[in-house]
C-alpha cells in the first residue's frame, strides 16, 4: 500500500517531512510488515549524485490484507489532528483519498475501497467514478 500525505496550504517541505515520520511510527506500532519512505517514479534529476529519489509526503506500507482497515483508520485518525488537508492511498491498483468527509462518507467510501467496487450513489460525483473521501 502506498500513502501520499498533502499538507494544509501553510505547511512547507520540512513540515510535511516531519509529520510523514509520525505517520510512520504510528504504523510501525499496529501489525504491519514494514513502513519505508516511498520511492518517486521520476527519473534522478541530471547532475544528482545516483540513488534512490524519494518523495517527500510518502510512505510504502507492507502489510497483509487483514490489517488494511486498521491502518486506514489509523490515518483517518491521525490526520484529524495534524495540518493535512488529504492522504491518498493506492492499493491493489485503486485508489481513495482520505479527506475532509463525515464520518458517514468516509465509512461508506473505506468499505467500498475495499471490497473493491464502487462507492455508494449517495457520495460525491468524483468518488462515484473512483473511491475519494475528499468532501
Amino acid at each position: 500500500m502506498r500513502l501520499v500525505v498533502s499538507g494544509a496550504p501553510d505547511v512547507d517541505a520540512e513540515e510535511l517531512d516531519t509529520l510523514t515520520a509520525q505517520l510512520r511510527r504510528q504504523l510501525l506500532e499496529l501489525d504491519v510488515d514494514d513502513v519505508r519512505l516511498a520511492r518517486s517514479d521520476r527519473p534522478v534529476p541530471e547532475g544528482a549524485k545516483p540513488g534512490e529519489l524519494l518523495t517527500v509526503g510518502a510512505l510504502a506500507v507492507t502489510l497483509a490484507p487483514t490489517v488494511i482497515r486498521p491502518a486506514l483508520r489509523l490515518v483517518e485518525t491521525w490526520m484529524s489532528s495534524r495540518p493535512v488537508r488529504t492522504v491518498k492511498v493506492e492499493w491493489d491498483g485503486r485508489t481513495l483519498e482520505l479527506g475532509a468527509a463525515t464520518p458517514e462518507q468516509q465509512e461508506r467510501l473505506l468499505t467500498a475501497f475495499l471490497e473493491g467496487g464502487r462507492a455508494p450513489s449517495d457520495a460525491s460525483p468524483s468518488a462515484a467514478e473512483e473511491p475519494s473521501a475528499r468532501g
